[in-house]
């Protein structure tokens, strides 16, 4: 131990002292030293040891003294152990110790590399033996073959003379064996069957289920079906008694719909001219009989007179009373609406023909009628397929500079916004906004101001009511002054982080809504987009987003944040209104949303709200992303399915409901403009407005043209006969077809009229089954002339036109379900807006009863008073102007005398000249005041006699009504 303490010092400077080889070091260093003694000893006191560094130290065994100089007479003690040579013992002790540590380590290692050898040895003595049993192969085979051969035959030889010896009984326990077995065989494999018989029955299913999957997968997507797959599925182009149901379904919600909407469309129109008439009684407080009598008028044109009124021609037989001539003109209309309806060119470029204000009621009145308020899915396409064709001719042909899109107020635009906010958009402007536009009315705290003029004035304001004292201030101040108060800068600074904090709640909700915007909105700002794009292809990104902006936000959302209440963003009690301050708060909101779309910053006048700046160039990022989001949508054709084949598998002809005045409007815009929008000779409209002739009467058609049916699109080819084509003509096969025909015939008889098929479709079910085959064979005869079908691929391009037709007919199915759903919402819709409108009616009658009460309260001795005047008199009180063909100096003999009649506000005109009566006028005072709300200062009495009517107004108002 005291060794290895040694050897272990770091005085020392020893390397690889290991512990567990103390004893080793013990006697290996003893050894050396015997060594080293065994040699002799030469007795020196000296010893030198080589330090690192190139230098020798001299160490005295028996002083213990040291030093670097080399003594004289040195000479080394040769018992004494070098440092070199105690660490060339350790490093041999350790290394053999680190040796045999290794090979214990590696023990299974050595094993393997043994076993590997020994291995080796053996393959390869294994390996000689096999070389010398393959070298012997031939001989080995042919001795074991003579061997088996001769075992094998010998035993053969034995077996057949036993069963030879026993024939009979073989062949009796064969037979009975070979029973025995095939019986069991079967039993097994009948009651494997039944007790596995449900496992069975679905195992059937599901291959059944994968066949027809796997035809039906080739019916919807591959690009020539054969025909073993068609005649699987050809069954689906019959129309079952729930599809009857259903199409009877649409149509009837589809009639009510448009009639509703016609109906509250009308009901507005008279709510907002009664809007009118009484601001015009209260302005003058006077007679109400005019309203009295429009509100009655008013009440009578509900939904169902209205609906009466539509379905007039069915009271009068309608089509079916027509004669030849009038059913050759109502086809000839059909074929024009329908042309109109589906090419969107013609009605596109009469847009233009027409001034602007001309062209939104020609929209309004006849367009949407012409497309059902785009009530289907077929009607909204072609809707806005008109949209879109009309929007390219505008910016073609009208647009020079890409600003005038927002400078301007487009045609196109104002329609498709108009649209699309009405009916069809006005529940995605509600739930995009009404949640937000209702925190900020019910936050009655939230006052938002930002005219420092305001803020001032209002500051003022209170200080005056809570001390009860004039302030000293001065009223009226400059937006500078009034900054220049740190009430007035704290007060702004609270207004614009409340109005920051309720914007970002609008932006939020813009911003996330762009899968609720109606798809015709989003189609039109891709096709602005598109089309401003090709026609200024030098405008930034940036450049049509903003245009795209100012169509998405500012034209379809901004007046709905602004106005909500005229928008039916939230609903309002009848008579309730916003407030003054929420109105401000909303248009404040409005206002800031508005610069964010546009990147507009607040400069100028507003420089004290430049501190939202670059909040707003934020915002305008986020709006770029939705803008940018809003105009990636499908194209039409993707969007609603549609397509040349869309029409023939429709159940039922479209339909439209427009009046009569329509028609007769629209015919004559055609005839005044056809060269404009047709300017090809050969265009088909030509023929038709040819065929139509010159603009007939409305006495000429009422009653007949009520409601019109597009033209017949049931063009069935001689092939669609329900895969009987594959019938054999055998009595079997006309046996069969006889059977079909008779459950047809059976379904025929429950289809509704509006749905039958044709004549010529009817005539081709009669027919045997021999004749149909013959008339199919004809009918492929004249296709292969005309190059349409080809014999040699076995008819395909026909298969391929059935498959198309099966799978319209599915998508037809899908859709007209979804449209049945979305009318229903519709349909409850407008029946709220109507009860809306209803409430709206039952308030104005209340105010008009009591404003009569107070009237007749007020007025009741005025019908008593008869007035008299002298032309002359009139003339100086700035009553009458001039009477035409009469000299001033002869007003004196002309006498006007203004009677009260039983009907208030009505009053009897009558002129006298020399006292002889000439002429008696009826004038409606209501009349008056609507002249007056118009501007007009002159009006004829007599055709005359000029007044002036306001000043006429005045002298009724104080002869009559004490004012």
């Amino acid at each position: 131990s005291q060794t290895l303490s040694a050897l272990r010092s770091p005085d020392v400077g020893l390397y690889g002292v290991t512990p567990e080889c103390a004893e080793t070091y013990q006697r290996e260093l003893a050894e050396a030293k015997k060594k080293k003694m065994a040699a002799g000893d030469n007795a020196s006191e000296w010893v030198k040891h080589w330090v690192r560094g190139g230098y020798h130290y001299y160490h005295n065994l028996r002083s213990r003294d040291g030093a670097w100089d080399e003594p004289s007479g040195f000479v080394h003690n040769s018992t004494q152990l070098s440092r070199e040579e105690i660490q060339s013992t350790i490093s041999g002790v350790t290394a053999a110790y680190n040796r045999e540590q290794l090979w214990l380590a590696n023990e299974s290692l050595i094993t393997k590399l043994q076993a590997c050898c020994r291995g080796y040895l053996v393959r390869q003595e294994f390996n000689a033996r096999l070389s010398f049993l393959k070298k012997q192969v031939p001989a080995i085979t042919c001795i074991q073959s003579q061997w088996r051969g001769y075992k094998q035959r010998k035993a053969y030889q034995d077996r057949l003379g036993y069963l030879q010896a026993h024939k009979d009984q073989v062949v009796k326990i064969q037979s009975m064996t070979r029973m025995y077995q095939a019986r069991k065989r079967y039993r097994n494999r009948l009651q494997y069957f039944k007790d596995h018989i449900n496992d069975v029955i679905k195992i059937q299913a599901f291959i059944r289920a994968n066949k027809a999957r796997d035809d039906y997968k080739t019916l919807i997507s591959a690009e020539n079906p054969p025909m073993v797959v068609l005649r699987k599925f050809v069954h689906l182009l019959d129309q079952s008694d729930q599809d009857f149901q259903e199409e009877l379904d649409l149509m009837k919600l589809r009639e009510e719909v448009v009639t509703l909407i016609r109906s509250n469309q009308q009901l507005e129109n008279d709510l907002n001219l009664m809007d009118i008439k009484i601001g015009l009684l209260v302005k003058n407080k006077i007679t109400l009989q005019d309203v009295v009598s429009h509100s009655k008028k008013l009440t009578k044109k509900n939904k169902e007179q209205l609906s009466d009124m539509m379905m007039l021609n069915k009271q009068k037989g309608g089509l079916k009373a027509l004669s030849k001539e009038k059913r050759e003109k109502l086809e000839a209309y059909q074929h024009l609406f329908y042309l109109l309806q589906t090419n969107p060119t013609y009605l596109a470029k009469l847009i233009f023909q027409m001034p602007q204000n001309k062209s939104t009621k020609f929209m309004d009145s006849v367009i949407f009628t012409l497309y059902n308020y785009a009530s289907n899915q077929r009607e909204e396409y072609l809707l806005l397929r008109l949209f879109q064709t009309a929007l390219k001719e505008e910016i073609k042909s009208k647009v020079d500079q890409i600003h005038e899109i927002v400078t301007g107020n487009p045609t196109v635009i104002k329609m498709v916004v108009s649209f699309n906010r009405g009916a069809r958009g006005q529940n995605a402007l509600r739930q995009i906004l009404a949640p937000v536009v209702k925190e900020i009315m019910d936050d009655k705290s939230l006052n938002i101001k930002t005219d420092p003029v305001d803020i001032y004035k209002s500051w003022v304001n209170q200080m005056e009511s809570q001390t009860g004292e004039a302030s000293k201030l001065p009223y009226d101040v400059t937006p500078e002054q009034a900054l220049s108060h740190e009430e007035v800068r704290t007060r702004l600074d609270t207004s614009i982080r409340n109005m920051r904090t309720v914007t970002d709640k609008f932006l939020a909700a813009i911003v996330s809504s762009v899968d609720k915007i109606p798809y015709g909105m989003r189609f039109i700002a891709k096709v602005l987009k598109d089309s401003l794009h090709e026609k200024f292809p030098d405008a930034g990104e940036d450049e049509l987003l903003k245009i795209v902006g100012n169509l998405l936000y500012y034209r379809y959302m901004n007046p709905a944040i602004v106005a909500p209440d005229a928008f039916d963003i939230i609903d309002l009690s009848a008579g309730g209104q916003l407030t003054t301050d929420q109105r401000r708060n909303l248009g404040s909101i409005a206002k800031m949303l508005q610069h964010a779309a546009s990147n507009k910053m607040f400069m100028g006048d507003n420089a004290h709200l430049s501190i939202i700046n670059e909040y707003l160039s934020q915002s305008h990022q986020k709006f770029r992303r939705f803008f940018q989001a809003a105009c990636e949508v499908p194209e039409l054709q993707d969007k609603f399915n549609i397509d040349e084949y869309s029409d023939l598998v429709t159940l039922t002809k479209p339909v439209i409901y427009i009046s009569i005045g329509e028609i007769i409007n629209t015919h004559t815009l055609l005839l005044d403009h056809q060269d404009a929008i047709a300017p090809e000779h050969n265009d088909p409209i030509h023929e038709l407005l040819d065929d139509l002739g010159e603009v007939p009467t409305i006495e000429s058609l009422i009653g007949e043209l009520l409601s019109f049916y597009a033209r017949d699109m049931s063009c069935r080819g001689p092939w669609c006969l329900d895969g009987e084509l594959a019938l054999d003509y055998s009595t079997h096969g006309e046996a069969e077809h006889q059977r079909a025909m008779q459950r047809r015939a059976i379904r025929d008889a429950k289809t509704p009229d509006k749905m039958k098929k044709s004549i010529s479709v009817k005539e081709d079910s009669n027919l045997s089954l021999q004749e149909k085959k013959e008339k199919i064979k004809t009918g492929l005869k004249k296709l292969t002339e005309l190059g349409i079908a080809d014999p040699m691929n076995k008819y395909q391009e026909l298969i391929n036109d059935i498959a198309k037709d099966i799978r319209n007919q599915r998508r037809y199915r899908q859709r007209r379900k979804a449209e049945l759903v979305k009318l229903q919402q519709t349909y409850s819709a407008l029946n709220s807006k109507a009860t809306f409108y209803e409430e709206q009616v039952d308030y104005y009658k209340s105010y008009i009863k009591t404003c009569l009460d107070n009237l007749a309260s007020k007025g009741k001795n005025s019908k008593k008073i008869s007035l008299k005047y002298t032309a002359a008199r009139l003339h100086e009180k700035g009553v009458l102007l001039e009477i035409e063909d009469l000299q001033a100096n002869q007003f004196k003999n002309v006498i006007f005398e203004i009677n009260p009649t039983e009907e208030v506000g009505d009053f009897e005109v009558k002129a006298k000249f020399m006292g002889v009566q000439m002429e008696t006028f009826m004038l409606h005072y209501q009349d008056l005041l609507q002249l007056q709300y118009e501007g007009v200062a002159v009006m004829k009495l007599f055709n005359r006699a000029k007044v002036n009517v306001n000043l006429l107004i005045f002298l009724l108002n104080k002869k009559f009504y004490g004012k």
